[in-house]
Formats: structure tokens, sequence, C-alpha cells
């Protein structure tokens, strides 16, 4: 009797695919107005500010305790110090669980006074790491030449350490605080709602999908296309009340729209993403000893037959292979995270990938 064929390695194969790569069927996707566009004057407030980081376990900046007393950092501590009426001569000064940091955060143009919002810091000095630290209460800005119009203070909140997935703690010396902004000033102006829609990425597809779906709803002519970001309206009502109605009913519409032609590839992890019914043309690679050919009389198909070829080096691919069937090739063949990045970029320089290839 033929002993019973174990399926492990066909759930593994499955397995590594869908975490490699999803699937590039350009699938219809319902979406909201809302999530689609922005409204004229929604332009976030930037701030920035310079801060303290205080309680690091000696990873602060190097510059204290050495001969540099005057220094940035060093007079920073000693101008926080005079607040609180305490004289330290610069010289005595022996710090190394402090670091000097930048403070930054976008806000949303109609948040008001005592709402809070997420800040970013990362270290301005040779600080080797924010971990365990604490920001002090640091004034943000809109421009160094106003005065401050929000703060900023709390525990950091860093990315786990990767050290023991073999990545060095290059994150480490950047982190954030949680809601540890407060606005305490209300903007000058609020932006007026004026009848217009804007695209967050612009598309003359998405944009009259968008028109269609808010005429049906609302009758002809209450959207207009005028190019690939922007929709005019006509809303219905005259008063205030009854544009800010409108305004929020319109948000809520469903729209049906496709995927962008888009692949995202983590440089580090090797994760890769693609969205999009995104098919490659006929094209022959060859880096770092492995030789991609896709399309051509010597193809074969994708499945069993690549992965034998893999092992030799050689990954190939029918025409309009997708982007899939390309990255568990490749993936089969030993190729690294940099690496398979390259190729997909070089495969996109040579006109077979009709796709935007973001690499992070």
């Amino acid at each position: 009797m033929m002993p019973a064929r174990t399926p492990l390695r066909p759930a593994l194969t499955l397995l590594l695919a869908l975490c490699l790569a999803v699937p590039a069927a350009r699938a219809q996707a319902p979406a909201r107005v809302g999530d689609l566009t922005l409204h004229p004057g929604n332009v976030p407030r930037r701030l920035v500010g310079y801060g303290i980081v205080t309680g690091l376990d000696g990873s602060g900046d190097r510059s204290f305790g050495g001969t540099g007393a005057t220094t940035p950092s060093v007079r920073s501590v000693m101008n926080l110090l005079r607040r609180f009426k305490v004289e330290v001569p610069p010289e005595q000064l022996r710090l190394r669980d402090v670091a000097a940091v930048v403070v930054t955060a976008e806000v949303s143009p109609y948040l008001r006074a005592g709402g809070r919002f997420e800040v970013q810091v990362s270290a301005l000095g040779d600080a080797s790491s924010l971990r365990g630290g604490v920001l002090w209460i640091t004034p943000l800005v809109s421009d160094p030449d106003e005065p401050p119009v929000a703060t900023a203070q709390g525990s950091l909140f860093l990315a786990a350490n990767d050290a023991a997935h073999g990545v060095s703690a290059r994150r480490s010396n950047t982190g954030r605080v949680p809601q540890g902004g407060v606005l305490e000033q209300d903007p000058e102006s609020i932006p007026p709602n004026v009848p217009r829609l804007l695209l967050k990425q612009p598309d003359l597809p998405t944009a009259s999908r968008i028109a269609a779906a808010l005429n049906a709803t609302f009758g002809d002519g209450t959207a207009k296309v005028d190019d690939p970001g922007s929709l005019t309206l006509q809303p219905r009502g005259a008063t205030p009340e009854a544009v800010m109605t409108f305004f929020a009913a319109l948000d809520t519409v469903a729209v049906v729209t496709q995927g962008p032609a888009r692949i995202v590839i983590d440089g580090r992890e090797g994760t890769l993403v693609s969205g999009g019914d995104v098919r490659l043309g006929p094209a022959l690679i060859t880096h770092h000893g492995v030789t991609l050919a896709i399309g051509g009389a010597g193809a074969v198909p994708t499945g069993a037959a690549a992965d034998s070829t893999a092992r030799e080096g050689l990954v190939r691919m029918n025409a309009r292979a997708t982007v899939q069937d390309v990255a568990a090739g490749l993936h089969a063949a030993g190729v690294r995270a940099e690496d398979m990045a390259a190729i997909f970029e070089a495969l996109q320089a040579a006109g077979a990938l009709r796709a935007e290839v973001v690499v992070r």
C-alpha cells in the first residue's frame, strides 16, 4: 500500500504565498466619500518644538559629562533648572540620563483648545536610546516666530526591541507619546465650508465614481468633476445649517472603487503587498546570481516547474504572470528582501511592470 501523502509541503507553500503577497485581483471595494476626499481648508497644522527627555538609563547624550559645557543640550538643562530657581554651574553637570529631542505633530485645523493629539519625538544629539524616557513639558509652535499654541509631555512609547530577531535597535532613538500633546489655543480662523471636494489621491476614474454616487443619492447636478483631484458641489439649501447637514450626509455615501496598481515592499522584512490587478510583461533580469525570466519561448508554467528551476538560480514565468507568482518564485530561490525590492524596481524601470513600486 502506498503511504499517504502528507499535505505539509502544500500547506507551507500556500502559507508562504499568502504571507508574502496578497492576491492581485482588482476587486471592487466599497468606501465612503469621506474616506476618499478632503474638504477645502482641511489642512493639518504642523507643530514643532525643542525639548528634553529625562529618565534614560545612561543612554542619553554623550556630550553630558564631557568638556563641552556650553553645548545646546547642557544649556537647555540649565535653563530648565533656572525656571525652578536652581542654579548649577555647567561644569558640574554630569548627566547621562538626559537627551535633547525634536518634537513634531500634525493637528486637525478643527481641533480646539483642550484637544489632545499624538506627538513624535526624535533624538537631536548623540543619544543611543530613548527607551524608558519621559518627555519634559515642551512648548509647540507652528512657526518659530510665533508664540506656542500647544504643549507636549509624557512617557515615550517605542517600538519593540528587534534585537532578538537579528535587527539592530536602530529605531530606539525615536518614539511617540500617544495623546501627549494638548492644544492650548483655538485656531485663529476656522476654514469655511467651500462647496468642493478634494481627492486624497487624485484619480479621474475615482472622481467620476464619486460624482456618479453623489448625483444618484442627492439628484443630478449635485457633483461635477473639475479634474482628477477636485469636484464642485451644489448643496441643497442655502442656510448654514442645511449646508452642514449636506456635507455630513455626503461623507457617508458609499462609492465602489478599484484598488490602485501599487506594490509596497518592506526592504528589511521582505513583506510584499500588491494592490490592483498587477501583472508583468516579458523581461529577463539577472541579480546577484538569480535570473528571472518572464515570457519568451523558454517560459514554463508557474508552480512545481518554477519551483524546480528556482533551486538552480533560475526563476522562469510565463508572460502576464502575477506579482504573487514572481514573489513566490523569488522567495523559493532564496532572494533576500533588499534584492527582491531591487528586482521589482528594475522590472518597473524596464517597462515590464506597470505599477507604482513603493520600497519602505
